[in-house]
C-alpha cells in the first residue's frame, strides 16, 4: 500500500507557484498576439482576391494539422540553424502558441461572421451603409455571441498546451513539477498537485466564462 505524503511537497511550494505564474505568463501573452494574428487570417481567409485567400488558406491549414511540440522544436531548435538568432524558451514558446492558436482562433472568427444571416448584410448595404460599417455595427456584436464558446474553449487548450514549454526548460508548472519531483522523489503527490492547480485555474475561467455567456444571452 502507498503511504502519501504532501507534507513532502510542501517545502516547494514557491517553484509551484513560480511555475504557474511562467504558465499564465505564457498563456496570456500567447493569447494575446494568437488573437491578433488570427484576426488577420480570417480577414484574409475571406478575401475576395485569391492572392490573399489561399495563402491565408494554406497557413490554417498547416498550422491546424500539425503538432504544436513540432512548432515548439522548430522555433528553439531548428529556426537559430536558418537565422543567426537564438531564441529563449519563454520566446520560442510564444511564438509557437501564438502561430499555432491563430490559425484556430481565424476559423473561429470566420465561422461566426459567415454564420451570420445574408439578408441582415444586404438589408444594412440597402441603406446605404459601407460593408466595413456593416460588420462593425450589426454583424460582429451578434457573431461574437456564438464565437464565445468555441473562443473559450480553444483559450483553455491554450492554456493546456503552456505544459509543452517544459520541453523547451522554461519553468513553467510542468518543468517546476518535474524538477521537484528529483528531489523528492513522490511522482503522485507532485503531479496530483499540479493537476489540482491547472483544474483550479480553467475551472475558475469556465465559471467566469458561463457568467459572461449568461450575460450576453440576457442582452440579446
Amino acid at each position: 500500500m502507498y503511504t502519501w505524503n504532501f507534507s513532502a511537497i510542501w517545502p516547494y511550494s514557491g517553484l509551484l507557484f513560480e511555475g504557474l505564474l511562467g504558465t499564465l505568463r505564457i498563456a496570456l501573452v500567447s493569447l494575446f498576439f494568437g488573437v491578433l494574428l488570427g484576426a488577420l487570417m480570417a480577414v484574409l481567409r475571406m478575401s475576395s482576391r485569391a492572392v490573399l485567400r489561399y495563402p491565408a488558406m494554406a497557413f490554417i491549414g498547416f498550422y491546424r494539422n500539425t503538432p504544436a511540440i513540432v512548432h515548439f522544436f522548430w522555433f528553439f531548435y531548428a529556426l537559430p540553424v536558418l537565422a543567426p538568432v537564438s531564441l529563449s524558451p519563454f520566446t520560442a514558446a510564444v511564438l509557437a502558441l501564438s502561430i499555432q492558436s491563430s490559425a484556430f482562433y481565424a476559423e473561429v472568427l470566420r465561422g461566426g461572421i459567415a454564420s451570420m444571416e445574408r439578408g441582415q448584410w444586404e438589408g444594412a448595404k440597402a441603406l446605404g451603409m459601407t460593408q466595413a460599417r456593416v460588420l462593425r455595427r450589426i454583424i460582429l456584436p451578434q457573431a461574437l455571441r456564438r464565437m464565445l464558446a468555441p473562443f473559450l474553449e480553444r483559450s483553455f487548450e491554450l492554456v493546456k498546451t503552456t505544459a509543452l514549454a517544459s520541453s523547451l526548460a522554461y519553468a513553467e508548472l510542468l518543468y517546476q513539477a518535474m524538477q521537484i519531483n528529483t528531489q523528492t522523489f513522490r511522482p503522485l503527490e507532485v503531479y496530483s498537485v499540479i493537476a489540482v492547480m491547472y483544474f483550479s485555474v480553467l475551472f475558475a475561467a469556465s465559471l467566469a466564462s458561463q457568467r459572461l455567456e449568461r450575460h450576453l444571452a440576457r442582452s440579446a
